[in-house]
């Protein structure tokens, strides 16, 4: 058994550096293609190795898809809000440090999570109860917040209201496999990288060095950030790390852009740590990789400690992986023409967008990018085309 754990485990790391490493394909996806097939797969397998093998599918791809998304601008539901700082110190030479930055926020992240289970266990049920009927009035308060503090808060409003729009047409459209795809590399994808290749810009040499430029007190409050935004999603249905890292943001003051990956980068790993805990403690299973090991294995005590082991296990492979590749990617993107690079990234987009969801993919890919414009071209933070993702949550609770 403990060998068919440790293939499991080898497995889902080597199947996480694929997925984290290739834009388009989402953990998600391939827990649920494993779902499909675990008729067949159980004959063979318990199903505590694949539980086993999803963790540590997913753990891996949460640190490997850093890179698509500083590099190339290809984001994902988890850090679509670090594409912006990501791609500010690609153009400053410093992509592998911001890798490094973001990476050490998901660890720590991580880390901080494990440690902070038996406090999440012994207050969830008491905190839910609380909370339940204020949830959705707590959102609103911080969406509000966050827009009036907006020196152009009519343009914030607008956007957070025109992409919300977008995001409740997008979630009605039946039958559309990977709404998230298109709706959000539009929005904060190919509008950026349309920016990019308007400005002329050209990839300078990337710095290569083992120090980690990130104060201890950054760090610090975006771990704080976090570890609230963390305990906060988990109550409310449809709330994921993305929204997480706009509630932390509004949360913690002055966080600047390297905070801001730590914070994106620990959100990540937390939101999936807390997701399996809220699954063991009240049968909510929020995250889709959680959803799916719900259905193979019923967790007990011994189950539930063996997958945050692994969860320990992989998270601390990944992290030299990470850093590996990421020295690969520096040495690759200078060598390249970096519009061509643009078009060949938004060209893989649109094909990745039409296989996913056909020519409505397209549809929406076109309309989330003329939306993702409006943010560079006022002047406004692009946090508030989260609205995406938050305001058909809120219309959900109320209507």
């Amino acid at each position: 058994m403990i060998v068919e754990i440790m293939i499991a485990l080898a497995l889902g790391v080597i199947i996480g550096i694929v997925t984290g490493l290739t834009p388009g394909i989402h953990v998600n996806l391939v827990g649920t293609s494993l779902f499909a097939l675990s008729p067949f797969l159980l004959n063979y397998l318990e199903p505590l190795s694949l539980a086993v093998f999803i963790i540590s599918l997913s753990v891996t791809h949460s640190f490997l898809d850093t890179i698509p998304s500083i590099y190339l601008g290809a984001p994902e539901n988890e850090n679509a809000l670090s594409i912006l700082p990501g791609q500010k110190m690609l153009l400053q030479g410093k992509a592998h440090q911001a890798v490094k930055i973001t990476i050490l926020g998901t660890y720590i992240g991580m880390i901080v999570a494990i440690i902070l289970i038996p406090l999440f266990m012994f207050t969830a049920k008491i905190i839910f109860d609380f909370l339940k009927p204020y949830l959705v009035y707590l959102l609103i308060t911080l969406m509000t917040y966050m827009i009036l503090k907006e020196s152009k808060k009519y343009w914030s409003f607008f956007l957070f209201m025109i992409s919300g729009t977008l995001g409740i047409l997008v979630f009605s459209i039946p039958n559309l496999n990977e709404p998230l795809f298109p709706l959000l590399s539009g929005l904060f994808g190919v509008s950026g990288l349309m920016i990019s290749y308007f400005e002329n810009t050209n990839i300078p040499k990337q710095e290569i060095t083992s120090i980690i430029r990130l104060k201890t007190k950054e760090l610090a409050k975006a771990i704080l950030g976090s570890s609230i935004a963390v305990f906060f999603i988990q109550f409310f249905p449809g709330l994921g790390p993305a929204q997480g890292a706009v509630i932390s943001s509004q949360i913690i003051k002055d966080v600047k852009d390297r905070g801001y990956l730590a914070l994106v980068g620990a959100m990540g790993t937390m939101s999936v740590v807390f997701s399996l805990v809220t699954f063991y403690v009240l049968g909510k299973a929020k995250d889709g990789t959680i959803v799916v090991i719900s259905k193979l294995l019923e967790i007990n005590l011994n189950y539930f400690l063996i997958l945050i082991l692994v969860f320990l296990v992989a998270g601390s492979i990944s992290v030299f992986l990470t850093l590996w590749f990421s020295k690969k990617f520096s040495d690759l993107i200078v060598k390249v023409n970096y519009k061509a690079l643009i078009i060949t990234i938004i060209s893989f987009i649109f094909i990745m967008s039409i296989l996913l969801n056909g020519w409505i993919g397209i549809i929406v890919l076109l309309t989330a990018t003329a939306i993702g414009l409006i943010a560079p071209l006022k002047c406004i933070g692009r946090n508030h085309a989260m609205g995406c993702l938050i305001l058909p949550v809120i219309m959900y609770f109320i209507l």
